[in-house]
């Protein structure tokens, strides 16, 4: 029966290559995050024309 060799380097190599991809994708702010802040920018804003507009 003929196994495949198991390589602990390569796999650990491969692992280490697979973690710093993970890590230099949270570097920066995510897209949902920017994505809600824009959303209860926007909420806000609606809101403080709708009490200007009730006010006059």
């Amino acid at each position: 029966m003929a196994q495949t060799p198991n390589d602990p380097a390569g796999t650990t190599h491969q692992f280490q290559n697979f973690a710093n991809q993970g890590q230099s994708g949270k570097s920066g702010p995510s897209v949902g995050r920017i994505v809600g802040i824009v959303a209860v920018v926007a909420i806000v804003a609606v809101l403080v024309i709708a009490l200007m507009f009730a006010s006059l």
